[in-house]
């Protein structure tokens, strides 16, 4: 059975060009495409029902909404079957048990509602933060969400870590026919630079080199099952936050790992996707690594 590729919506501007992403994501992969709205209305207004034959404002809403949402997406991608649904959840609860039945989970930046100075939405952070599958926060303009670099942004972590991140980037490369980016960052010790004492914690072999041994054995699994995507390797030394930010102006997609962290519930995302979640200029795929 197909999993489909699930989208959060609200009616919002950001939730709308999610939507539209996440119909050309589907018709890509030849998934389905399920709209889900997620809204208490049920629960509140269920003696309101009983009482009286017209529909809650809510419900009319939330019905409005899915029904948009589905048209605008039928309207983009013909040949993608969509289907959508009213939820009466919480918004991440829901989301997040839709993940255990998706292949993907995408999200708007920003909810209906919400400040325009907030750089990312509370619920857009908690499903990317706990979900068990990849999830898609559609940053950027409209211009920026169309794929028009042909290029997708790996952030490559130690592979000792798992590489379901890279993995994540060969396939949408592969379906997209476009290129991978592929940056393994560096940090130079503070003292280093100071020339009082160098690293000298692997003898012979420079941090930087030892990035470039680790960007190596993170790709290399995936190079000869996707012989044509064409991957340019870059180790740089700096933040990887920072670095990721900035070279995402120039991609359709940055794609980061999201680690299990013994002890806690769910997936705690780091610094780098963090910041790539509330700082990047174009939509951020966080993958889970699975256990």
């Amino acid at each position: 059975m197909e999993l489909p590729v699930v989208v959060g919506v609200d009616g919002s501007d950001s939730s709308l060009r999610a939507v539209d992403w996440a119909a050309d994501e589907a018709a890509r992969h030849g998934l389905p495409l399920r709209l889900v709205y997620v809204s208490r209305w049920e629960r509140y207004e269920a003696a309101s029902l009983q009482q009286s034959l017209e529909r809650p404002s809510e419900q009319v809403l939330a019905d409005s909404i899915v029904t948009d949402a589905a048209a605008r997406a039928e309207v983009r991608n013909p040949e993608v079957t969509v289907t959508a649904e009213v939820l009466a959840q919480d918004t991440v609860t829901a989301l997040l048990d839709e993940g255990h039945r998706a292949t993907m989970l995408v999200t708007g930046s920003r909810g209906r509602g919400q400040l325009k100075e907030l750089l990312l939405g509370s619920v857009s952070l908690a499903v990317a933060a706990r979900a068990h599958c990849p999830v898609v926060v559609v940053r950027g303009d409209a211009a920026g969400t169309v794929g028009a670099h042909g290029r997708i942004l790996l952030g490559v972590a130690d592979p000792a870590r798992g590489t379901a991140a890279v993995a994540f980037a060969f396939r949408e490369a592969a379906v997209r026919k476009c290129e991978i980016d592929a940056v393994r960052s560096w940090r130079r010790p503070g003292y280093e630079g100071s020339g009082l004492l160098r690293d000298t914690s692997a003898p012979g072999i420079s941090r930087e080199m030892r990035a470039e041994t680790e960007l190596d054995q993170a790709l290399g699994p995936f190079l000869g099952r996707h012989p044509d995507v064409a991957v340019r390797r870059s180790t740089v030394e700096g933040p990887a936050h920072q670095v990721l930010v900035h070279r995402s102006a120039a991609a359709d997609l940055l794609v980061v790992g999201a680690p299990r962290r013994h002890g806690r519930v769910g997936l705690q995302i780091g610094r780098t996707a963090h910041a790539a979640l509330h700082h990047a200029h174009c939509p951020v795929a966080v993958v889970p690594q699975p256990q």
